[in-house]
């Protein structure tokens, strides 16, 4: 398999905070969803990836260059887009038509001209005085303009409303219909990685928890409900992790069609990638 991103026992340790020996790839032609709390270490693996930190350890490949040695033709293959806006406040459309040519050599004017208008952004009106919305849909349109074939994107939809949300997952996936583009997207709306990613990788404490095909997750894991003194007549080899409640016990199961094949007479209820994550931090692991 060719991957648009591989880690290779990447390393990064700081005071308080380790990325501990990470080994993760994103699949060439494939949307990863990179989730996990505030502090799991979501941006240290982006910022390893894109070279804006120095790890201590191990190896990093995009679109199979290796970034240490060929640094400046990687990052002409990369669109990326942070949570804020990189743009001076006072800059407006036309200002950034004029230094992107000299930034990127693949920099397609027509391209970005299209998508400006698809955003309905005014060229004379200053970036400061932009929505939220207006400066992500500015920033999306930029790493869309230079035929990128990686897009990282670290929170890009959150704290936008849903129809502008939409609007760009709905870009997203656009770009996704060419078969050698690639993204990694970190995000803690996990609806949005429902709907657009195929694979999801869980970090916690600097550590990938797992990494798997999201249909995968979604049809093989559920929630069991039952009281204790049931859950003791099952077997708990298929158990994940429990929250308890004034009710109830509530288990996550990993094969929740084979445990219904055994367990026809239990409640076994579908996941989100929300309950998921909830179970793994909140909940207590088996």
């Amino acid at each position: 398999m060719e991957y648009a991103i591989e880690m290779r026992g990447v390393t990064k340790q700081y005071h308080r905070f380790c990325l501990n020996h990470i080994d993760f790839q994103v699949p060439k032609g494939c949307v990863m969803g990179l989730i996990g709390e505030n502090g799991a270490g979501k941006t240290t693996l982006i910022k390893s990836v894109l070279g804006l930190i120095h790890t201590d350890a191990g190896e990093i490949f995009i679109e199979g260059k290796k970034l240490s040695e060929d640094e400046v033709a990687v990052k002409e293959e990369l669109g990326v887009v942070f949570d804020g806006c990189s743009f001076p406040e006072e800059m407006d459309i036309r200002g950034i038509r004029r230094i992107m040519p000299g930034l990127y050599r693949k920099w397609d004017m027509e391209q970005f001209d299209r998508l400006m208008e698809r955003f309905g952004l005014p060229e004379d009106q200053h970036i400061k005085d932009y929505s939220r919305g207006m400066k992500m849909k500015l920033s999306i349109g930029v790493a869309l303009s230079h035929h990128a074939k990686l897009l990282i994107m670290d929170e890009a939809t959150s704290g936008l409303d849903p129809v502008i949300r939409d609007e760009i997952l709905d870009l997203f996936l656009e770009f996704m219909q060419d078969e050698e583009h690639s993204m990694l997207i970190s995000s803690h709306i996990t609806s949005d990685l429902e709907k657009i990613a195929d694979y999801i990788t869980f970090l916690k404490n600097g550590e990938i928890i797992f990494s798997e095909n999201k249909d995968d997750l979604l049809y093989l894991y559920g929630i069991l409900k039952c009281g204790k003194k049931e859950r003791e007549t099952l077997d708990s080899s298929c158990f994940v992790a429990e929250r308890e409640n004034a009710f109830e016990e509530e288990i996550l199961i990993k094969d929740r069609k084979e445990f219904i094949r055994r367990y026809p007479d239990c409640v076994v209820d579908p996941v989100s990638l929300e309950d998921i994550i909830l179970f793994y931090v909140r909940g207590r692991l088996l």
